[in-house]
């Protein structure tokens, strides 16, 4: 069965969301996918972050970059952004997942039918719990947009009938071993012009206690988020959540694995702090349920990790009919990804500071125009598609840096 937007727009209505379906008012020249090329590579990194160690994470930031070339010679970029700390994906797991499985699947079809393709790709790797591959695939996404952005001469925003908005308020991530490192960490985020924090906690209550307390001391009127990446038991978590209220922390992100069902429950029963969900909400339907289920307060969405601009689109509709909190975040993403995340959440008024940390861990970049951040202020890109304009020769410099790693 060919799978088209129509099915798509019968599951944006049943979790009342139709108005998060694509808004494509203007007319585009038919084109179709001619081919699609991938560039895995690894951007280097600056600084301590516990994602990027051992023995792949050290040699840098993996990435795969999408190239998506239509018939007529128009291209879009996309990039996956996997992380094996974080995820079962990994560099090489995306790689293969793309060139073997989905990138077969898209020859041929209208790159601007993004639901239809996504949806095709269910054909090729099955979903399992939630979305199969959703980090190899938000590449896809990212790439399908720019390129109907481009074909239609529309920015993101315009391409859903929004404002551009902006610019986006950055926060400085916080991951120190000891708090013997914590000045210095805090003031280079205090050097480069920020003023709002997000910090690495669990499973050590006590120090996690202490660790707030000291840099709610540092900035008293910042916006202070702590993610625990699913690192507390619930006990843990249940006797964690006060005593982080009680030393400044404004939110708990991912306190639990996200099959620990009774344990978000009895969190957010507590109420000590907003009780936010991150690595377990994949698609629209994943947040449906779990909200229904008392889950959470609200979400960390991230692009990157929810399959692409449209899943995570729709999320953060649901969030808004629903009240639910909504924070801005990433997967330390580097440049195209980045660009992708600041204008979805430019578009949708982000209202609290992002953790989009990709500026401050990675120290290399593939466009020829880099993005705009003046201090912790991030801008969306202002052209069509994602806005950002690719330098391939710094991408095949970047491959070919990466290949001894």
């Amino acid at each position: 069965m060919t799978v088209t937007r129509r099915h798509f727009l019968q599951t944006a209505t049943a979790l009342g969301l139709a108005s998060a379906t694509p808004a494509f008012a203007q007319e585009t020249r038919r084109v179709k996918i001619d081919r699609i090329e991938l560039f895995p590579l690894r951007y280097p990194t600056a600084g301590y972050f516990k994602f990027f160690t051992g023995a792949h994470g050290a040699t840098g930031r993996a990435a795969v970059l999408i190239k998506v070339t239509a018939d007529d010679g128009t291209i879009g970029w996309g990039q996956s952004v996997p992380i094996a700390k974080w995820s079962y994906e990994t560099l090489e797991t995306a790689t293969i997942a793309l060139r073997d499985y989905f990138v077969p699947t898209l020859i041929g079809r209208d790159p601007t039918d993004i639901a239809g393709a996504l949806q095709a790709l269910d054909g090729a790797i099955a979903p399992g719990f939630t979305t199969g591959m959703p980090i190899t695939r938000a590449g896809i996404d990212l790439a399908l947009h720019d390129l109907t952005g481009k074909l239609r001469n529309q920015s993101l925003a315009a391409m859903w009938g929004r404002q551009r908005g902006g610019p986006i308020t950055l926060s400085w991530t916080v991951n120190v071993r000891t708090l013997d490192e914590l000045p210095d960490v805090l003031q280079a985020g205090r050097n480069r012009g920020f003023r709002n924090f997000n910090i690495k906690v669990a499973p050590d209550i006590n120090f996690d206690v202490k660790l707030a307390e000291r840099v709610r001391e540092f900035a008293p009127k910042g916006f202070l988020w702590a993610d625990a990446n699913g690192g507390y038991t619930p006990e843990a978590a249940l006797a964690a959540a006060p005593r982080l209220k009680a030393a400044g922390v404004d939110v708990l992100e991912a306190p639990l694995r996200p099959n620990q069902i009774s344990g978000y429950r009895a969190l957010v029963k507590l109420a000590a702090l907003p009780i936010l969900m991150d690595e377990g909400v994949i698609s629209p339907t994943d947040l449906d349920e779990f909200d229904k289920l008392g889950m959470l307060n609200g979400v960390a969405m991230k692009p990157a990790r929810c399959g692409g601009l449209l899943s995570n689109k729709m999320q953060i509709e649901l969030c808004i009919r629903r009240n639910r909190m909504w924070l801005g975040s990433g997967l330390t993403d580097p440049d195209i990804s980045l660009a992708a995340s600041l204008g979805l959440y430019a578009a949708y008024g982000l209202k609290h500071p992002a953790a989009l940390n990709g500026p401050q861990f990675l120290a290399a970049d593939v466009l020829k125009t880099p993005l705009k951040i003046e201090r912790d202020q991030a801008f969306a890109p202002e052209g069509p598609g994602l806005g950002i304009d690719v330098d391939e020769n710094k991408v095949a410099d970047l491959v070919n840096r990466s290949k001894g790693s």
